[in-house]
């Protein structure tokens, strides 16, 4: 096999491969014995004729499709392997010579991964946010406790109040007729949460148990339903439950109920302790953050545009899947919120390109550096993922593919490039 490479332009190269002929009519057999079932000729049984005759009765050409699929996978594999081409998307393959007896020639034209010029890295001046903690934040951090540990108690005695927590059945229409999403049973409900449409809560105010109330809103303008935008509605509702959120008192007690200290003060010292730990490690985060940026803005790198479409399609498959964790997927989210799909990926492209850019930089400056995944960093990196997953390394490594060794092995240099960074950085 040999392989031609010219640059068609600035993130694209072509590539010639030719073929020796015997390695073709290999892939010419492979392409008839997979398809030798389908001929029939006469005077053989079906699928029992030689290829000689075959491509007698057919022509060779019957052959071509998946010989062509066997000789370019193989040999333009091997040409982006042997001449360290770094392709982004799939190659356009064009033939420019095929047939018995001929070598085959063919060239793939493909984007490759775009160089990077590395501005300055090293010695980057960040400011690192202070890390305070102050009493306001521990009395927040104690309201979220108490919140997290209130009780539901269910009243009978009294209408709904602001503040309630209700358990409804509703039924909405517009000019007499339900409209799809309008209804309702079970439905949990903080009266003053602005969850519904505005003037919804407000007219449950006043009602009793078990009454059933009429509730006249309008959809605001800019509803993401186009159907309902500006109409006039009609929810009948029925009032199931009302329940008050009972706090606990902050004091000794409470603390010794939800920790293991006996002390309120204690308990607020340990929170202190806390907080300090997550404030530091968001600070720690956010100065990282800052430091890849300034390498990345000090950097320049032409990117080609399949690479930020396929970084938006992961980042639409991640959203996905977090929302089908929901019991929603991302066609049912974009409906309920009147979006397109295309507007959507706008919206987020300039995120993937930030992504993209930021993953070449590092790339680039692990490269410069000669930062790569040690064996033994490796290793540990599988212990850490097998403890995670409750397996055993051996188990592990059964499941793992190529792509997903690359992956560990990227992720394990792209910290230790980033810890480089931040090592060479000033504060």
């Amino acid at each position: 096999m040999s392989v031609k490479i010219e640059k068609v332009e600035k993130n694209q190269v072509k590539l010639e491969i030719e073929v020796e002929a015997k390695v073709f009519d290999e892939c010419m057999n492979k392409a008839f014995n997979k398809n030798k079932s389908r001929f029939n000729i006469p005077g053989f049984r079906k699928g029992k004729a030689p290829r000689s005759m075959v491509e007698r009765y057919y022509g060779e050409q019957v052959l071509y499709e998946d010989a062509i699929n066997y000789a370019c996978a193989d040999a333009y594999d091997n040409a982006v392997d042997e001449n360290d081409i770094h392709p982004v998307d799939k190659p356009e393959i064009d033939i420019v010579q095929i047939g018995s007896g001929q070598n085959f020639i063919f060239t793939a034209t493909v984007t490759v991964k775009p160089e990077v010029e590395l501005g300055e890295y090293k010695g980057l001046s960040v400011e690192k946010e202070a890390v305070v903690v102050t009493e306001e934040d521990i009395e927040n951090e104690l309201k979220k406790i108490v919140e997290r540990n209130s009780k539901l108690v269910n009243i009978e005695d009294r209408p709904v109040e602001n503040g309630d927590t209700l358990n409804i059945d509703f039924e909405g229409s517009v000019d007499g007729v339900p409209f799809q999403g309008g209804s309702a049973k079970g439905y949990t409900l903080v009266v003053g949460s602005g969850s519904f449409i505005p003037g919804f809560e407000e007219q449950l105010v006043g009602a009793n148990l078990n009454d059933e109330v009429e509730v006249n809103v309008t959809f605001p303008e800019d509803y993401h339903s186009e159907d309902l935008k500006g109409k006039a509605a009609v929810f009948k509702v029925k009032i199931n439950e009302i329940k008050l959120k009972q706090l606990p008192e902050i004091n000794d007690e409470f603390a010794s109920d939800v920790s293991e200290f006996e002390t309120l003060d204690e308990y607020k010292a340990d929170i202190r302790v806390k907080l300090t730990e997550q404030a530091q490690a968001k600070a720690d985060r956010k100065y990282e953050e800052d430091i890849i940026k300034k390498a990345v803005d000090n950097s320049t790198c032409d990117i080609p545009e399949v690479m930020v479409n396929n970084r938006l399609d992961d980042m639409m498959r991640q959203m996905d899947m977090q929302l089908r964790y929901q019991g929603m997927n991302l066609e049912g989210y974009l409906n309920m919120m009147g979006l397109e799909i295309d507007k959507f990926r706008s919206d987020y492209r300039d995120n993937a390109l930030e992504d993209v850019k930021t993953q070449l930089v590092l790339e680039k400056i692990a490269e410069t550096e000669n930062i790569i995944a040690s064996p033994e960093e490796y290793d540990a990196e599988l212990e850490e993922m097998a403890k995670r997953y409750n397996q055993s390394v051996e188990e592990m490594k059964k499941h793992l593919r190529d792509d997903d060794i690359e992956y560990i092995k990227s992720s394990i240099e792209r910290k230790k490039t980033v810890e480089m960074l931040v090592e060479n950085s000033k504060e």
